[in-house]
């Protein structure tokens, strides 16, 4: 019980600066508090570690995360619905979200999205803490048994679940408070978010061969931090410092195409299945998952039902009961014959919708389909969040090529993606190859979370060409792409500032 009490008690705490645990950090040394009981074994090691990936779990998919990887979909996106909320955040319009009840999760259509949890890190900085804490434990486990290759490998995934919490503030917030010190107590200001996404890429190098290419066990194929996914983290942070760092973008393009055919090169560990095995694939656990989110109902291991599109896209037999006949929310007709050109040969278009162009509720988005349920009771999603996928990847690694002018390159593996989707090959040059490799990205990775993110950190949000809710020059500026701060993080700390946009 006592070990219980500590694991449950560190994975709840954060520093003071995010959440104010601050009679746990600054009175009780964990020597004293543990009785030097605690870390004794690779027992309790794993423990603590699953610990860790059940945080980052509650806090992208938990009861309190609701709309948050759905957000990532919605905001300036060519998508209609009948909620007013989802309008608005499709017109990128978080200011005016604000001003309605359904921010607070109190209006007759919030439908408990909980917007306002987003503004809140605290979870982020849960995982920081605790990885930070077990970065340093691992070393001062005494049983022998405890192999060096173990303590490697827990510090590796200690460092994976760490900068991936880093990544995904960057994305929401911006500029974050960065600190790798167990224990951290002191106030902090938010460190420049280029600063930030360097440090992450500097702390994986170190360790990304430290991970194996998988663990044998393909009970926890793609949940657990692996070579693959710290290659597609680490792929995704040089993208974004490219993105923002343009007069050294060469060198940061140039390392996302040596890490692709790092992670191409995995001695067939990750691969692309044949889209006919789409509800394989994003049930989970499979050669082309490089690092998911788990989501098992058969045990109780639920995520928020709101939480993908699938709770907005699709009616019964996929969501609801029988009664359920409509789309909550559909891609516009005009986007969807951008993405697919009526008559253009896609198995992406027949696998993944139903009637894709009809614009409106009876439009359906089926490329999460895996429910749980049946008649005469609530139809779920039973779906993984698939937070890097092998295609994802090969597509970045494209877009490098690309933005190096190698034309012929990034043909090359754009097509890899089309082949598999049954669709002919791209083969423009310059720019044009640029943008289409960009709509690539839209129509493979639809609805998996990366639409916006790629919108800003290749500025395409700045253009009407591909987004119906361009952002201007200024406001984009000013960070208003990014997501508002909770107001509490002011609090005891002097050296806070909230973002320009949002003040």
């Amino acid at each position: 019980m006592k070990r219980l009490i500590y694991i449950m008690t560190i994975l709840c705490c954060s520093s003071t600066l995010f959440s104010g645990c601050k009679k746990f950090l600054n009175v009780v040394p964990v020597d004293n508090l543990t009785g030097n009981n605690y870390w004794q074994n690779k027992k309790d090691v794993e423990a603590y570690t699953s610990g860790m990936y059940r945080q980052f779990r509650e806090k992208v998919a938990g009861p309190d995360a609701r709309a948050f990887y759905l957000t990532f979909d919605l905001r300036s996106n060519a998508i209609s619905s009948t909620k007013t909320h989802i309008s608005l955040l499709v017109n990128n319009d978080i200011k005016g979200l604000q001003k309605t009840t359904d921010w607070n999760n109190t209006g007759s259509q919030g439908e408990g999205y909980r917007y306002y949890n987003l503004s809140d890190w605290k979870g982020f900085y849960d995982i920081i803490q605790a990885a930070n804490i077990l970065y340093v434990q691992v070393d001062k486990i005494p049983d022998p048994a405890f192999s060096p290759e173990d303590r490697k490998r827990y510090r590796a995934e200690a460092v994976f679940l760490r900068n991936l919490a880093y990544f995904f503030m960057v994305r929401l917030y911006g500029d974050v408070p960065y600190y790798t010190k167990a224990y951290n107590t002191d106030p902090l200001p938010r460190t420049p978010m280029l600063e930030v996404l360097n440090k992450c890429i500097a702390d994986l190098n170190v360790i990304k061969e430290d991970l194996p290419w998988n663990y044998g066990d393909p009970s926890i194929v793609g949940i657990r931090a692996t070579r693959g996914g710290t290659l597609a983290l680490l792929m995704h942070l040089n993208m974004w410092v490219a993105g923002f760092d343009q007069g050294n973008s060469s060198k940061y393009y140039t390392t996302v195409k040596t890490l692709g055919a790092e992670l191409m090169d995995n001695q067939g560990n990750y691969g692309l299945l044949p889209l006919e095995r789409t509800k394989e694939i994003f049930k989970g656990r499979t050669k082309e998952g490089l690092f998911e989110v788990l989501q098992n109902s058969n045990y109780g291991e639920f995520f928020d039902v709101r939480s993908n599109l699938a709770n907005l896209m699709t009616y019964y037999p996929y969501r609801g009961r029988a009664t359920t006949t409509t789309s909550t929310a559909w891609y516009e007709t005009k986007y969807m014959q951008t993405l697919f050109p009526q008559g253009a040969a896609d198995k992406r278009l027949t696998i993944w919708f139903d009637q894709p162009y009809v614009g409106g509720a009876k439009f359906q988005f089926l490329k999460f389909i895996n429910v749980y349920g049946g008649e005469g009771v609530d139809v779920r999603n039973d779906d993984n969040i698939i937070v890097f996928r092998y295609s994802d990847a090969i597509l970045l690694a494209a877009e490098a090529s690309a933005e190096l002018g190698e034309d012929g390159e990034a043909q090359r593996l754009v097509n890899l993606i089309r082949e598999r989707a049954g669709a002919l090959p791209i083969t423009t040059v310059g720019s044009d190859l640029k943008d289409d490799i960009f709509m690539e990205r839209c129509r493979e990775l639809i609805g998996e979370g990366h639409f916006y993110n790629d919108l800003v950190r290749t500025k395409r949000i700045l253009n009407d060409k591909f987004n119906t809710h361009p952002m201007s020059v200024g406001d984009f500026n000013q960070r208003a792409w990014t997501w508002p701060i909770f107001a509490a993080a002011m609090t005891n700390n002097p050296y806070m500032q909230l973002t320009d946009f949002w003040k």
